[in-house]
């Protein structure tokens, strides 16, 4: 236990020492540009005045310099177990934010934040970084022709002389690899049993026979799986043949994760969650990336690789067109570049295979027929057959030169693709080498064609096994520079690779959405395992310092962390976030998801216990139940419903759980069980409150349960507890919300009361209705329900905001693919969906303000608080979806504006860690035209911007001006012929919530066709970024559940002394 709690202390310790290295780059680096024009020229006269600042930033970077030395110090003291450290380390952290308020005056400010400066941000003072591809640019260029290409069809007839291998011959590296998807078609644990175990097994047996033998695997979720069974004699066999360099391990993340759905925070997770394995279990560090059947490619993966210390990356689902593009200027690799980065600071080298697919037939040469006569587990005999219907021949003394010819002749072609005389190809498939007959089948064949090039002189090839090690580490020999240099004459890339397609207008931007409850459920439980991680730290920091380590269950608590990460990191998988799995597969990632979550929320509420009680000696871990949780889960595909906080004689502890590292003042919610409440601070300060009505259908209120709306403020990274406690009769502390019901079904109209309630019940409302906060009035439509106008309340300015919400079909044409879990296929435009009358639900009240419309296949709602903190700035948005009647249908939400966003532009981030430009092209298709947006989409003109921010990864576009619009679910009757084999028709009742944010521009906006304004990189405000975090990370409550009086908890609690920069996120401490 001594060590584990010497290891979080250095981890939480490093993570503070990062944020203040953070901090202090950032003030000098403001400083340095404060007030600077970029590239401006200096006079002669200002040249003085220039090196007295130089000066002065020589020595502020001294003290800088001598600051971080100290901290250093402090830290490795604190490691050491000085308690005196613990001092030093605050006296050298408390003085860098002294000048940072830790409350944000919210309420006089409110304008002025929704003012979008430039100057906010340093990456707008210089233009976007030149680079020799950039990808927006290759899209405004290509034509898109899907033009007949020969033996390959998607690409063009490759010549060569002969001569091209003269002064340096082709160096061939045949690269064998399995790809084996933890779930898919089967769930990960029946994959295991029926074929990965039985790949690594023949591997052990098969790999060592030949030191020329060579093998690269990449999934370690499979690989710790089979590790925990082996002995130690199998387990040093495996180390010796990473040592002696027959196998590599490629990536090293615990899956192949998907690059579109995907959040940074469990990108980053499953990256660490691998490699902490892979060191110390077998002491290894990856070095080389490998994404073969991710569906397009994400920048930031790459930015992600770079710094977990890969130099190399390959890569393989990119649009056709472009592939095609790239092959014919030499440009299948390249560095790719960040588009903020000036120095190349984050330039990777990449490696794109040019052809079709990843299996055998579409990587040894343009020609499948031919590539699959050299797969030789499709000898005749197996069951695995070449579809060109010529099968491959065993290699003899009579055939190995036709043959070796014919190989070399693919091998000779492909290489004209790319820059240098060295060449890779990838020798494997889908759960490859699970027999010792296909190992030596492979293996031996290839051996003799390798051993017959090598030996005919005039060949000029040098053909043998590989690994991605061995082909990169050539590359830069022949170049002859040093790991991760750029080679000479090679591209430099910025920019993405979606949306991918695979032939014709086959777009997958369907996977965007597919499956959305399980996508939903992934951001719900990535937010309480960070949240969990960072009290679970900072518990076990109490712990230490004050002898609890034999009462506290840090044991249990880590282990469910553990399997957190992993059931977390496994659903990044490329067939699980992306909703691309067979129903009993989702199924079983949803049951992981489900009991991690609850195992999250015990760690969450069991640190609470320890951290909130105001004397800790009085902790008794015996109480596993101190507090009840917010909310359940019935089951890993039920909707989580709110925990009823039952009010008697006596009142309630309720402690709120804020995982930001700053304070927040928000309004929150819970249940009670009866409406006559009122909400104080534990001193007593009674807080203003909202009650509103619980509703059993759409007009039925319940009985028994109360929605309890007031206004908390939290620390950050800590909590605040407030008492919920009877009265006899509502007081003017506590409000209920009045209720109007619009189109209602009973025919009887009027005003009437129910359980307390005023509900006025009404026909069709005659004209447009409202809701309104002190920021905020939103408008909406008296014929649809649906909101059509939002107002600042500050400026009078109202701006255009219409909901729709529309269905598109798929493809009817029989001969025709059509729509799956992996394409979107529509056909057409889609269509508004059809109802008359819909009943309406308006609440209106002192803190907050709603209205449900019922529509077909959606229950929508639209929120706006009357809070004192930045939750009052923005309109929430959030629906209940259910197409579980429609067929072939998908919903989407579309938003229309009147932002100018000429030109087609919009801008979509990239797994919520950046902001790529888009752009609408006409001469593509609707589905081509769709992006993934994981957490960001905003579209601007020179005074507005709008931004949608989503609690979950979905599909959307801006197809025209002012419009964004998002598909919210999909329901499908057929496979789209991508091998999932069945539709998509397991639709669940699906929550996603939204929230929309109106900003003005101001500062110096340039024209669109200057340097500057036609960024290809673009920032989102600090208020954009903190109204994502809060929409992913919300405030948590939790019920005490046995009052106790004997036993007080503290008012508040914080790990910090005061809040974080508001332009500093602390991701995780773990």
């Amino acid at each position: 236990m001594r060590v584990s709690v010497r290891k979080v202390t250095l981890l939480f310790a490093a993570c503070i020492f990062v944020v203040v290295c953070v901090f202090l780059y950032l003030s000098l680096e403001s400083q340095r540009l404060t007030g600077v024009e970029p590239f401006a020229i200096l006079h002669q006269g200002d040249i003085h005045n220039v090196e007295k600042k130089l000066e002065r930033l020589e020595q502020e970077l001294e003290l800088n310099h001598q600051s971080i030395y100290d901290i250093k110090k402090a830290l490795y003291d604190l490691v050491r177990e000085d308690n005196s450290s613990v001092q030093v380390l605050r006296s050298l952290v408390d003085p860098l934010f002294d000048d940072v308020d830790d409350h944000i005056p919210t309420n006089k400010i409110k304008q002025q934040l929704l003012k979008l400066d430039k100057n906010e941000c340093l990456f707008y003072k210089v233009p976007t970084p030149k680079t020799d591809v950039q990808m927006l640019d290759v899209y405004d260029k290509l034509l898109f022709e899907n033009g007949e290409g020969g033996v390959w069809k998607q690409g063009f007839d490759i010549q060569y002389t002969g001569m091209e291998w003269q002064d340096l011959p082709l160096k061939v590296f045949v690269v064998p690899h399995t790809h084996n998807d933890p779930g898919w078609i089967k769930t990960f644990d029946k994959y295991y049993k029926d074929q990965t175990k039985n790949i690594f097994n023949s591997m052990l047996m098969k790999l060592p026979v030949d030191k020329k033998r060579k093998f690269i695997y990449a999934e370690i979720s499979y690989l710790s799986t089979w590790w925990n069974e082996i002995d130690v004699k199998q387990k040093h066999l495996v180390k010796g043949l990473i040592e002696n360099g027959q196998l590599e391990i490629v990536t090293g993340g615990w899956v192949m994760a998907d690059e579109a759905n995907t959040h940074y925070f469990a990108l980053i997770d499953q990256l660490i969650e691998g490699h902490q394995w892979l060191e110390q279990q077998i002491g290894v560090r990856p070095k080389s990336g490998w994404a073969i059947d991710t569906f397009g490619h994400s920048s930031t993966m790459a930015y992600l690789l770079k710094k977990a210390g890969l130099t190399n990356i390959l890569l393989q689902r990119v649009h056709y067109s472009v592939k095609k593009y790239l092959s014919q200027n030499k440009m299948l690799e390249f560095m790719w570049r960040q588009t903020w980065d000036h120095s190349g600071s984050t330039d990777i080298f990449t490696h794109l295979m040019p052809f079709y697919s990843y299996d055998i037939p579409h990587t040894c040469g343009p020609d499948p027929k031919i590539c699959c006569q050299f797969d030789f587990k499709r000898l005749p005999g197996s069951r695995v057959k070449c579809p060109w219907r010529v099968a491959p021949q065993a290699i003899t003394e009579k055939n190995v030169d036709e043959r070796a010819r014919t190989l070399l002749d693919q091998y000779r072609k492909k290489s004209q693709l790319y820059r240098s005389n060295v060449l890779l190809v990838p020798l494997g498939d889908d759960f490859r080498y699970d027999t010792p007959k296909e190992w030596d089948d492979q293996m031996n064949n290839y051996q003799k064609l390798f051993d017959y090039m090598n030996r005919q002189s005039g060949w000029n090839v040098q053909a043998q096994f590989g690994t991605l090690h061995d082909y990169f580490t050539a590359i830069e020999e022949r170049n002859r520079i040093e790991s991760g240099q750029r080679p000479p004459g090679y591209p430099v890339l910025s920019g993405d690779f979606f949306t991918y397609a695979d032939k014709d207008d086959n777009y997958w931007s369907g996977f965007y959405t597919s499956r959305p409850f399980y996508k939903n459920m992934d951001r719900i439980l990535e937010s309480h395992l960070r949240g969990a991680e960072l009290l679970f730290s900072i518990a076990l920091a109490h712990v230490q310092n004050n002898s609890l380590q034999a009462l506290f269950p840090s044991s249990s608590l880590m282990s469910m962390l553990l399997l957190a990460r992993r059931n977390l990191g496994l659903f990044q998988h490329h067939d699980a976030i992306t909703g691309t799995a067979k129903d009993l597969v989702v199924n079983d990632y949803g049951n992981k998801l489900f009991e991690s979550l609850a195992q999250m929320k015990d760690v969450t509420t069991k640190c609470a216990h320890l951290l909130l009680l105001q004397n800790i000696t009085l902790y008794n871990p015996a109480v596993t139940d101190f507090f009840d949780v917010d909310e359940v889960r019935a089951k890993h595909d039920a909707i989580a419903e709110k925990t009823i906080i039952k009010i008697s004689k006596h009142p309630r502890t309720v402690a709120i759980y804020n995982s930001l590292g700053q304070e927040r003042y928000e309004i929150v919610t819970v249940h009670v069980s009866v409406a006559e409440v009122e909400v104080s601070e534990v001193n007593g300060r009674i807080i203003e409150a909202q009650v509103n009505p619980v509703w059993l259908g759409k007009e039925e209120i319940a009985s028994g349960i109360f929605e309890l709306a007031f206004t908390a403020r939290v620390p950050a990274f800590g909590f605040s507890t407030f008492v919920i406690s009877p009265i006899s009769k509502s007081t003017g502390s506590t409000k209920r919300g009045k209720v109007v019901l619009y189109n209602n079904q009973r025919g009887r109209n009027g005003r009437e009361s129910r359980y307390g309630f005023s509900v006025l019940v009404s026909g069709l409302p005659k004209v447009p209705f409202h809701i309104e906060s002190s920021y905020i009035t939103a408008e909406f439509s008296h014929k649809t329900g649906l909101l059509q106008s939002f107002m600042n309340n500050e400026d009078k300015k109202v701006m255009k905001l219409e909901v729709q919400f529309l269905f598109y079909g798929t493809t009817v044409e029989k001969s025709k693919d059509k729509s799956g879990a992996y394409i979107f296929l529509p056909d057409g435009e889609a269509k508004l969906i059809e109802y008359s009358k819909p009943l309406i639900r308006v609440i209106r009240g002192p803190l907050m303000s709603e209205v449900h419309v019922f529509l077909p296949s959606v229950q929508h709602i639209v929120r706006v608080f009357n809070s004192p903190g930045l939750d009052g700035v923005s309109l929430e948005l959030s629906n209940v979806v259910d197409i579980r009647t429609e067929k072939n249908k998908e919903l989407a939400m579309r938003l229309l504006t009147d932002v100018d966003n000429s030109g087609g532009q919009f801008y979509t981030d990239l797994n919520g860690l950046q902001i790529q430009r888009r752009k609408t092209l006409q001469k593509l298709p609707l589905q081509a035209n769709y992006y993934p947006i994981p957490t960001t989409a905003y579209i601007e003109d020179s005074e507005t911007r709008l931004t949608l921010h989503t609690a979950q990864p979905l599909g959307g576009t801006s197809r025209r001006l002012g419009e964004l619009e998002v598909i919210l679910d999909r329901r499908l009757n057929q496979d789209d012929n991508r091998g999932l084999q069945q539709g998509v028709l397991d639709n669940r009742k699906t929550p996603n919530r939204f929230k929309v944010l109106f900003e003005k521009r101001q500062g110096q906006h340039h024209p669109a066709n200057s340097s500057l304004g036609n960024q290809l990189d673009s920032y989102p405000s600090l208020l954009s970024h903190y109204n994502s975090l809060t929409l992913l990370h919300p405030m948590m409550s939790m019920s005490r559940r046995v009052e106790d009086s004997s036993i007080q908890l503290k008012p508040n609690f914080t790990a910090l002394t005061s809040s974080l920069p508001c332009d500093i996120h602390l991701l995780n401490i773990r």
